[in-house]
């Protein structure tokens, strides 16, 4: 990964691939990232990049307009958590035999996990809660819909994946943020339904989001929910 500025955009210069197009993406964190095809050289890219500085102008001014309603959680009695699109209040609780519980329509979290670690200590509980509960779930969907797209899934992992939601190597293995498990079934599953159908391609061609159709007609819509709430699944 190179660091470059063209004018006033830095952007991230990621190794080629053998896409026939530029692909130029505003991640999660808002930064600009650039995968060109081998051919190009860095020059070239700076090139692509500076014709194409209106359309990335107006998708950060977009970015920062959605991230502006970004949640900021309390680690408090009452606070809500999101788990599988729904709302949980969250019970700080002197004793139980698990730090965190999902029971009775209510997060319980024991109370010297926050008194003791703050808020860190009560984050990296969540996480861990995300990924144990969460695995066995996108597994589950991981394999129904690999089917579906018509490959074979490898190993999955669920882990921090820093501004990205989820990913795939070329050997199918498919890994997934541990915020995805905050979103909605049908979210979770047009993540699931967009990794795997990058086993038939790499890129974001016409022909890619052409096998998203097959499987999910109303993709678009999945997706804008995502690109518009993305920000609200954040601890």
């Amino acid at each position: 990964m190179q660091l470059r500025q063209v004018r006033d955009i830095a952007y991230q210069l990621l190794p080629g691939s053998d896409r026939q197009t530029t692909d130029i993406v505003i991640e999660r964190d808002g930064i600009i990232t650039v995968r060109p095809p081998k051919r190009m050289t860095p020059e070239q890219v700076d090139e692509t990049v500076l014709a194409k500085r209106m359309w990335i102008y107006r998708n950060l001014a977009e970015w920062r307009d959605l991230n502006a309603t970004r949640v900021t959680r309390e680690w408090v009695s009452g606070e809500t958590f999101l788990y599988l699109g729904s709302c949980y209040r969250l019970q700080l609780v002197a004793e139980q035999d698990e730090p965190l519980k999902l029971k009775d329509g209510r997060f319980c979290l024991l109370r010297d996990i926050v008194d003791c670690g703050g808020q860190d200590a009560a984050h990296q509980v969540f996480e861990a809660f995300y990924k144990t509960k969460g695995l066995p779930r996108i597994q589950k969907r991981a394999a129904y819909f690999a089917a579906k797209v018509g490959v074979k899934a490898g190993d999955v992992q669920i882990k921090d994946l820093g501004y990205r939601w989820a990913s795939c190597t070329k050997r199918g293995d498919l890994h997934f943020h541990w915020k995805c498990l905050m979103a909605p079934l049908t979210i979770i599953d047009y993540i699931i339904v967009h990794e795997l159908c990058h086993l038939h391609h790499r890129d974001h061609s016409d022909a890619f989001w052409n096998e998203v159709d097959k499987v999910l007609p109303d993709y678009r819509e999945r997706k804008e929910w995502l690109r518009i709430r993305g920000a609200e699944l954040e601890l």
